[in-house]
């Protein structure tokens, strides 16, 4: 079975957010999925099967299945878009999430997602002894999303990954505004193996909700500020969140499964 490891969210190899993707003609036992997850130790492994005109697709992280990963859907669309369908322009795939829709725009992925409803939590004495920082709001989606007063605190963050484990949310999300791009932010997921995750999709379907209300605006340059770093190209649209960027083979690969 081919594999294929894609960095997301940059134009260059090891930058952005590595994903592995086997595009596959029938489903393997999910045993199996979530081994081969664990081998690649990525902090997602994509599978996706055509199904009529568009594609199931299912994500696994080392340690779980999820709902929603963006940077592994930009990968699968770009796999996808390279070497089985060349002249696809829109992609639509059948997902936990509903239907993402995946559009090619010259070098870049657009994927059109749903955006979390955030609700304002108590910002907690636990929430600063994990983050090493006092957040200054703190809200949940799927994730604790974390306000931070600057971008030099969001880069020099060194959490404690072992205290972030008992915080609610399924990751630990923590953005504040940026200089050069719009926002900034950084990825933790230490629930799901992930220590550190190098630009999070989904994330930010919790990050541009935030900042297109406090911001009052609907367009945004994100950068995520992990030691690889990553672009996204946002832009809310209320329900949805779109998110654009563009994607770089890193390998291809035979799996004795």
């Amino acid at each position: 079975m081919k594999q294929y490891v894609v960095d997301a969210f940059t134009d260059k190899i090891f930058g952005g957010n590595p994903a592995a993707v086997c595009v596959m003609d029938e489903w393997l036992p999910d045993d199996l999925m979530l081994k081969i997850a664990a081998e690649n130790n990525l902090s997602e492994t994509a599978f996706t099967v055509k199904e009529g005109n568009t594609y199931r697709l299912r994500w696994f992280t080392p340690a779980e299945e999820i709902d929603l990963c963006g940077h592994a859907t930009l990968a699968t669309a770009y796999v996808i878009a390279t070497y089985y369908e060349k002249e696809v322009e829109s992609l639509t795939f059948q997902t936990k999430s509903g239907n993402l829709v995946v559009s090619k725009k010259g070098d870049l992925f657009e994927m059109d997602f749903p955006s979390y409803e955030l609700k304002k939590v108590d910002v907690t004495d636990e929430m600063e002894e994990a983050i090493g920082t006092r957040p200054l709001e703190a809200y949940m989606g799927r994730d604790l999303l974390c306000i931070l007063a600057s971008e030099d605190e969001v880069r020099n963050l060194n959490p404690d990954l072992n205290k972030v484990k008992k915080l609610d949310g399924l990751l630990l999300q923590v953005t504040a505004e940026g200089k050069e791009y719009d926002c900034v932010s950084r990825t933790f997921g230490p629930k799901s193996n992930i220590p550190e995750d190098p630009v999070c999709g989904s994330g930010h379907c919790h990050i541009i909700p935030f900042w297109a209300e406090r911001l009052n605006k609907s367009t945004f340059a994100a950068y995520q500020a992990s030691a690889r770093g990553g672009v996204l190209y946002c832009k809310y649209e209320g329900t949805r969140t779109k998110l654009s960027g563009k994607a770089a083979l890193y390998s291809i690969a035979d799996l004795y499964v």
